[in-house]
């Protein structure tokens, strides 16, 4: 197969064509896609039939190096997909019904509405994630995604001065508790502590400056918390005018590529108490991590 590169509305987004992640894939192709990814911060590789879990973690393996601990589960629930190196996103309960809106596994998820990056709660950051479309609902539901990288370069000297001497603080509780979902029990509370992170770092694959923050971003190291969420907020909204915003929609089959190290994303509302949605997600990681985490990002 050749790779063949369609660039979509925003620059930074493109479709893959003459990619099957359902085969095997070959030296010089992989080596395309990983060019292609350098550039294209999100990409999408369409299938008519979306890929088995087992497809799915074999082709994200090749980009990078993807959890496969043991994983914890929000206090007293089932799994429905038994593969460790899966995050199920979808709105299904461990028997694949609906969750009820009560549930408050759909209200940590409601939370993904916000706009986030996947992992900037742990020390070791996630760098592509990797979403296939198993079942997708009949309207709504976009994933809409900003290049942050185009946001750095947008900003006026007079905002970019001192932002890459700044550490930030990224929480997953802050971000659940802020999209609507309960304040976590004192156990989930110690299973994930606050991580720190430079605000801005060189994205290494394009050599460019990044903004790296979200929903997840708490505070910033010896700033006061007022202060430090006035600015990061003011860059949030920087952030996310129209011209930036490239949205997805999905199609069954669809597998999303996306760099988490110089994008942010967020889900769309949808009636997610009528129609299902399975979607998928593996992973990749800094570097090689074997320790559980919990299975309701």
């Amino acid at each position: 197969m050749t790779l063949e590169i369609e660039q979509l509305s925003q620059p930074f987004a493109a479709r893959l064509h003459g990619v099957d992640i359902r085969k095997p894939m070959g030296a010089d192709l992989l080596r395309d896609i990983k060019s292609a990814l350098a550039t294209y911060s999100v990409a999408i590789i369409g299938h008519d039939a979306p890929p088995t879990n087992e497809q799915h973690i074999a082709f994200s393996g090749l980009l990078g190096p993807i959890e496969r601990g043991k994983e914890g589960k929000l206090g007293g629930t089932g799994e429905r997909v038994p593969h460790a190196e899966i995050i199920d996103q979808g709105n299904l309960d461990e028997v694949g019904e609906i969750f009820a809106d009560s549930d408050r596994r759909l209200a940590y998820k409601r939370a993904n509405q916000l706009w986030h990056t996947d992992m900037s709660f742990f020390e070791i950051r996630a760098t592509y994630s990797l979403l296939a479309a198993h079942a997708i609902p009949p309207a709504g539901a976009d994933t809409q995604f900003v290049d942050m990288r185009d946001v750095f370069d947008a900003l006026p000297a007079s905002r970019k001065a001192g932002l890459e001497d700044l550490v930030v603080e990224h929480s997953y509780w802050h971000s659940r508790v802020l999209g609507g979902g309960p304040p976590p029990s004192p156990e989930e509370t110690l299973a994930r502590t606050p991580a720190r992170h430079k605000m801005v770092h060189v994205h290494e694959p394009s050599g460019r400056k990044t903004l790296y923050i979200a929903s997840h971003a708490c505070g910033i190291v010896g700033w006061p918390q007022e202060k430090a969420l006035a600015l990061i907020n003011e860059l949030m909204a920087f952030a996310t005018q129209p011209q930036f915003v490239f949205a997805h929609q999905w199609k069954l089959g669809d597998v999303l590529i996306w760099d988490n190290m110089c994008t942010m994303h967020r889900a769309t509302p949808f009636d997610d108490t009528k129609f299902k949605r399975d979607v998928r997600r593996t992973t990749c990681r800094e570097r090689a991590v074997q320790n559980a985490t919990m299975q309701i990002v």
